[in-house]
Formats: C-alpha cells, structure tokens, sequence
C-alpha cells in the first residue's frame, strides 16, 4: 500500500497539506523479528504498513501476550509517545520481512502547528488508534475465541497462514490445542 493511499485513508487532505506531509514518509526496510516500538521507551517515530506484518505484545510475567497484529495500510505507534511523548506500554515487532514507512513525530507535530489540514489528520489518526483499542477490550470482553479467530480471518485472509499458530493462540487467550479445535470446526 502506497504512502499516499495511507495518508488519504485517515483523513482526506488537499494538495498543499499533502505536499507538506507526504515527505515525511520514508520508506524503510525492517527484517523479521525488528522490534520496531519497544516497551518502556520513548517512540519517536510513527510507522505505517507498505508490504508485511506485525504483532503487538507486552509481557507478562515472563510470557508474550499477544494484544493484536497488524497489516498494509494499518499504523504502528505507541499512543503514549505520540500524545505525551512519554514511553509506551507495548512492544511492536516485526513478523516477516517489512517495509514500513517512517516518520519523525517532532516533524508531524510541528506541522500540525502549520496547517489545520494536517492537525485533522493527526487527530483522526489518534481516533482510528483509540479505536482499536475499545474494540480489542470490547473483543477480549464480549467476544469467544473462535469469534475473534473468524475476524482475524476476515480482516487478512491472505497474511493469517503466515502468522505462527502460538501467536494467534496468545492473541486469543487460548491454547494452541484450543485453536487447533476451532480451527478444525470453521
């Protein structure tokens, strides 16, 4: 997914704050298992997905805990940094070779200073991020393991047979046994 294709998908922007945003995007090549956010570290970048996958985990008690993936088009940051510009909580790694676009959060910020456009963008870009947070809660809270498997399907039906089976256990809670089940029953 192009960066321009990325930017319009969160807000709609016109050609000057395109000009002012778009360079801000650069194009890096992360290798599989990059932890690109680290737990308890100030992030001072925002990525977004091009081509490849990520995993958002924190620890707990010495084990991975997966809280969700990510895939083209989606946005990796920790909304800690981005709005306190404090460490985060997460850890978001790389699950296959990435290429991921980068950019500088001073940069992002001072442009919001410089056009209302771009702020816009900024505050939905914060608002998708918020989102996925109530609906990973809503999930974890309402939902059974085969119904969260059944989205995640939905949502990257050709990425999911690239993601280790433990790692999708860990995102629903499950043992591998447990999703071998519901797999077999879908």
């Amino acid at each position: 997914m192009d960066a321009l294709t990325i930017i319009q998908h969160f807000f709609p922007l016109q050609g000057k704050d395109i000009d002012l945003l778009y360079p801000l995007f650069e194009e890096v090549v992360v290798p599989k298992n990059t932890n690109v956010i680290e737990v308890d570290r100030h992030s001072h970048y925002l990525y977004f997905i091009k081509e490849g996958s990520c995993r958002i985990f924190y620890y707990k008690e010495e084990k991975e805990v997966i809280l969700d993936f990510a895939f083209p088009g989606d946005a990796l940051m920790s909304l800690n940094s981005y709005v306190h510009g404090k460490a985060g909580y997460e850890n978001i790694q790389t699950m296959e070779d990435a290429v991921l676009y980068r950019v500088k959060a001073n940069a992002l910020q001072q442009l919001f200073h410089e056009s209302l456009g771009i702020a816009n963008w900024g505050r939905k870009l914060a608002e998708v991020e918020t989102l996925k947070i109530e609906y990973r809660l809503m999930s974890k809270l309402f939902k059974t393991a085969a119904e969260s498997y059944k989205e995640l399907l939905e949502r990257a039906p050709a990425l999911i047979h690239h993601i280790k089976l433990g790692f999708i256990a860990s995102y629903l809670g499950i043992s591998q046994v447990t999703l071998s089940r519901i797999r077999a029953k879908i």
